[in-house]
């Protein structure tokens, strides 16, 4: 698989270089393989491999001009522009210098498109374009794929894109191959023929059924038509940056409207239950200012501590307030203990 360097050194005048080919072969307007090679040859294309590339260069440069080449093989480009893209892949894969020789990669996506090109030139009796494709099968030149692209397990690789050349794109003539002149002369002669039978058949001829200049109009309206495909591709590119300005400025004021009514949201919201671990914090609402919902913490943020073993002490042996319930201990006796013990011992005293 080539590398980033390689592409974008080699990109650039490979593409240049077939689109030069291949505009001189849209000139021609044929699709025989004789007039393919002729511009070949005078162009000296085989010398597009000659250089100073050598070993694994070589087989990267040889699979980047084989992948460059394949995307004009494909719609949107024009049948001849994709038989010259035919004939493009089978001088590359055969003057290719790299050994063994590089194969043509076809995804499972492309190869319904290629059957039917292959069926149209089978149909159309362009007999060059079915030799060129049988050929390169039975050669073994074609590698039948997945995807497009090698894949590697976790390698960022920057995708590579196909510009598509305006002036190879296929035209939608199927109006003016319908309607063509000598669908138009039997459409006269058709008619003609139906207003003498009329004529012949029905007294009064200025019965009409059909419209009198109907060829004129269908001509008529068929130049028009290309008139107005010509200045569609003309300022289609012009229209496409007005679209894109207009959905940008969509997207822009989209982005803008969702912001404003998730601030709204956040500003007018309910309030949020509060956590376990902040239900000490009781918010009160004070509707008494002006009728508004004025919001006022009651408590103060300060952890709470546990009461020491004083303040337990002195709230359980003391009341709460100014009155205290006070109660004695008494590790001596009372007052009127003491007088009667004094009694009883001068009474003792006189009996001795």
């Amino acid at each position: 698989m080539p590398n980033g360097k390689a592409k974008d050194r080699f990109l650039k005048p490979l593409v240049a270089d077939y689109e030069e080919l291949l505009g001189r072969f849209q000139q021609t307007e044929s699709v025989r393989f004789e007039e393919f090679t002729a511009i070949w040859r005078n162009m000296g294309f085989s010398s597009v491999f000659y250089g100073s590339l050598a070993g694994n260069e070589m087989r990267e440069f040889c699979h980047l001009t084989l992948t460059m080449a394949f995307n004009y093989f494909l719609p949107p480009y024009s049948f001849q522009i994709r038989v010259g893209g035919l004939y493009l892949l089978y001088g590359l894969y055969h003057t290719q210098l790299a050994s063994p020789k590089e194969k043509i990669r076809i995804a499972l996506k492309d190869w319904e498109q290629i059957q039917k090109f292959y069926q149209d030139s089978v149909n159309s009796q362009h007999y060059d374009a079915v030799y060129i494709i049988r050929k390169l099968i039975a050669e073994n030149a074609v590698l039948y794929t997945a995807m497009p692209q090698m894949l590697t397990f976790r390698v960022k690789k920057k995708p590579q894109h196909h510009k598509v050349c305006e002036e190879f794109r296929d035209r939608p003539e199927r109006v003016k191959d319908l309607i063509s002149t000598d669908m138009l002369q039997e459409v006269a002669n058709i008619q003609g023929h139906h207003e003498r039978l009329k004529a012949s058949v029905l007294e009064r001829s200025s019965i009409a059924v059909t419209q009198q200049d109907l060829p004129a109009r269908l001509h008529s309206c068929v130049l028009e038509f290309l008139h107005w495909q010509d200045r569609h591709e003309n300022h289609g590119d012009a229209d496409h940056l007005v679209y894109a300005e207009e959905k940008a400025q969509q997207v822009e004021s989209s982005n803008r409207a969702q912001l404003l009514a998730s601030i709204k949201t956040k500003s007018y919201g309910c309030l949020a239950e509060a956590s376990k671990s902040r239900r000490h914090r009781q918010v009160e609402m004070d509707t008494s200012i002006s009728g508004t919902g004025y919001i006022k913490e009651a408590t103060k943020y300060h952890k709470s501590r546990a009461p020491s073993l004083k303040a337990r002490t002195n709230k359980n042996l003391c009341g709460e307030g100014d009155e205290q319930k006070i109660q004695y201990w008494l590790l001596s006796a009372a007052e009127e203990d003491k007088t009667a013990l004094k009694r009883q011992k001068r009474k003792q005293s006189f009996r001795w």
